[in-house]
């Protein structure tokens, strides 16, 4: 994995909403012209083996979901589209004329942690010693809380966050934290699956994997690798500070499909059998909501829908 720069634990705040996903362009979404700054840093390269430290309670049909989730990243597997994998390539043209290779995310290591080896509420500081409990080249280190497990600043400040962890810039590996909401704060979290807190008053979707807080993480777990790849140090793209940056997919809250706006998420995919509400297709079978992408030849969000 290629690294660039000094290590800078970035913060990404997801709070209530997400994003979208890419592709359609006669979707983007109506938004005053922007685009993110290429700032000369770090991108992550390579193949890259995205490690999951499952902190809590996790059933196995919960993980499956995410599993299956990172293995739709691949092209390939998906015949159907909108895929998950087409979305995701949306982040390529971050890599257009900087010399870096698009990397390939493939599902790597699960390790669990049911012992709740840092006890059942956490600090911040707590999260990248778990992280560090998996490999640590090559990697994206994602530590999962269960819905039982406090996190500071969860549902307050966050949803999530990701960050780099200590080390020479060839040594250094990436991590994610994303929490269960489905307790503790699914309509700050898990929109558009819940009620939101406070907004317009809009009836909540039907989540495609039958969870609200599995299928809201989801969404968080999609918006933070998009950061991660595309910013992974706090140098790479980004708009506004670095301390609280606008990111690949951050630049685009609440935005899952064509003519969204506040409290609505845009036109979706409806499944005729349970209702579930959906974007993209991913391997066996599987629905997923992605969020937005900030397209930056387009100068807008795109959505796979």
């Amino acid at each position: 994995m290629n690294y660039f720069r000094s290590s800078l634990f970035v913060p990404v705040c997801l709070i209530i909403l997400s994003l979208g996903a890419p592709l359609s362009y006669g979707d983007l979404a109506e938004e005053p012209p922007m685009n993110l700054t290429y700032h000369n840093g770090a991108l992550l390269t390579d193949s890259i083996g995205v490690n999951f430290i499952w902190y809590g309670n996790f059933t196995a049909s919960q993980k499956s979901v995410f599993t299956d989730f990172i293995n739709s990243l691949s092209d390939g597997y998906v015949k159907k589209e909108p895929s998950v994998a087409t979305w995701w390539k949306t982040l390529n043209k971050y890599y257009d004329n900087t010399g870096i290779s698009f990397p390939t995310l493939t599902l790597g290591k699960q390790i669990d942690d049911n012992s709740y080896s840092h006890g059942d509420s956490l600090n911040i500081s707590d999260i990248l010693p778990i992280a560090s409990s998996g490999p640590q080249q090559n990697a994206i280190n994602v530590v999962m809380t269960s819905a039982d497990v406090g996190v500071e600043g969860f549902c307050i400040s966050r949803c999530g966050l990701h960050g780099s962890g200590p080390g020479s810039s060839q040594n250094r590996f990436t991590y994610i934290w994303v929490g269960n909401s489905s307790t503790q704060c699914p309509g700050q979290c898990a929109w558009p699956f819940s009620q939101i807190d406070d907004g317009p008053s809009t009836a909540p979707l039907v989540p495609p994997n039958g969870e609200v807080g599995t299928d809201g993480m989801v969404v968080n777990l999609a918006s933070l690798l998009a950061g991660t790849c595309t910013n992974p140090n706090g140098d790479g793209y980004f708009q506004g500070e670095p301390e609280t940056p606008l990111e690949a997919a951050t630049a685009c809250p609440g935005i899952y499909g064509k003519r969204a706006f506040p409290g609505y998420a845009g036109d979706l995919l409806i499944d005729p059998a349970t209702n579930a509400s959906y974007n993209a297709y991913g391997v066996n079978n599987t629905q997923f909501l992605v969020p937005a992408l900030f397209d930056l030849t387009m100068f807008g969000c795109a959505t796979t829908v």
